[in-house]
């Protein structure tokens, strides 16, 4: 048994930018989002997760294609490489910044919560929400002082495995029907909270996983000879996403949807789920979240520093006083959770349909830049790309509809 977890473990070291991906996307935004559409719909929205894993892979490979050819991250290439890019460039850094800024008080709030819950299941504690977020705050903070990439792989690491067993140990506690999930395949829309539509692509084809990929890309040294290996890395990670999100959404289609429960806090899954799978269930679930919550704002915290690098062009140094005062400033709006009314579950899916709203202006660009030789010289797209490309804008401009339509 030991030796198949170090071949597991092994396995997954090998998938590096797509494994720091894997733990910064499936967090409590996918948790929250997965959750509630399975119980809302059932498996009638699994189509949209579908098409947003396969778009997460194309452009996944189209940004690391770009960046293995140029040798630049893909804020510096849309700056350098439009007229007036920089303006667009700029766009994308503020909008995802604030965007990831928002998802850090939603992700912290329900980390909170959810341990909050767990000390009371098993000591009878109840320990105030702040403290918790406090103690959260210093460990992550003291990782990302001392750490350096490498350091960052093996902590993500850690984390993917610890949410992906969690929630299969969940599925099997939980025996959800089957029955109800194979007829629940049958695609649907929703004819309320269209929302969830944009929340489920936000999620998962999140504007913000592209440009982090160049940089994550860059961080490895990669150069064109690679493209294999970024292939499958893209591969592995677009397709761990997938499984590991529609795990999570068959957990509450095949309980709560078929007893027609809906969930209004991340917190209220752990009550219903104990009558089904026991306390057991409970625990696994809480530390599924946690750790699910843990390898999200890991990587938001270095989002800030990373993209600022990105624009300008300077190196990536997580480790410079500037680096450092914007970790900690990320990481300090965790506290706001404490100090909204609004619940943490309602700020997470309104974070990733701000997510959604952004993918057009990602999209796009790397259709322009991958079609233009003077970047790309032989290695500019194919008709094939060119095909799957448009798909992908086509998918952007359909979810920011719903976006735009559910926040307005």
């Amino acid at each position: 048994m030991n030796k198949l977890f170090q071949k597991i473990v092994k396995f997954l070291a090998f998938f590096g930018p797509g494994l720091f991906l894997i733990g910064y996307n499936i967090g409590t935004g996918s948790i929250t989002t997965m959750s509630k559409t399975g119980a809302d719909h059932g498996m009638g929205l699994f189509w949209v997760l579908v098409l947003s894993s396969l778009f997460t892979y194309i452009l996944f490979v189209a940004y690391g294609k770009a960046t293995l050819v140029t040798g630049q991250t893909a804020l510096y290439n849309i700056k350098t490489g439009f007229k007036y890019g920089w303006i667009l460039a700029l766009y994308i850094m503020i909008a995802l910044i604030v965007g990831e800024l928002l998802a850090v008080i939603g992700v912290m709030g329900i980390v909170a919560d959810m341990l909050q819950e767990g000390f009371k299941l098993t000591m009878g504690l109840t320990i105030n929400t702040f403290w918790i977020i406090l103690i959260a705050t210093m460990a992550l903070y003291a990782l990302l002082w001392y750490g350096r990439y490498k350091t960052f792989e093996k902590v993500l690491l850690g984390f993917v495995i610890l949410l992906g067993l969690s929630f299969i140990l969940v599925f099997i506690l939980v025996k959800p029907n089957i029955g109800a999930l194979a007829k629940g395949l049958i695609p649907s829309i929703p004819t309320h909270n269209l929302g969830l539509i944009a929340a489920i692509a936000g999620t998962t084809c999140s504007a913000v996983l592209f440009i982090m990929r160049s940089t994550i890309v860059a961080e490895k040294g990669w150069t064109i000879k690679d493209l294999k290996t970024e292939k499958r890395d893209s591969a592995f990670s677009a397709t761990a996403m997938l499984i590991l999100s529609a795990v999570i959404m068959a957990v509450s289609a095949g309980t709560l949807h078929v007893m027609g429960i809906t969930v209004e806090n991340t917190t209220d899954m752990i009550y219903l789920f104990e009558p089904l799978g026991g306390k057991a269930a409970s625990l696994i679930l809480i530390l599924g979240v946690v750790g699910a919550g843990l390898s999200t704002v890991f990587p938001i915290a270095l989002i800030a520093p990373w993209l600022i690098a990105d624009f300008t062009g300077k190196p990536r140094n997580t480790q410079s006083m500037q680096s450092r005062i914007l970790i900690l400033v990320a990481l300090l709006f965790g506290f706001g959770s404490v100090l909204m009314a609004q619940k943490p579950p309602a700020l997470m899916i309104f974070s990733q349909a701000f997510q959604a709203c952004i993918l057009p202006a990602v999209a796009i660009p790397i259709f322009i830049m991958l079609n233009r030789k003077d970047m790309m010289g032989s290695h500019s797209a194919t008709l094939k790309e060119n095909l799957w490309l448009g798909a992908v804008i086509a998918f952007s401009l359909f979810t920011t509809y719903y976006a735009i339509y559910e926040l307005f």
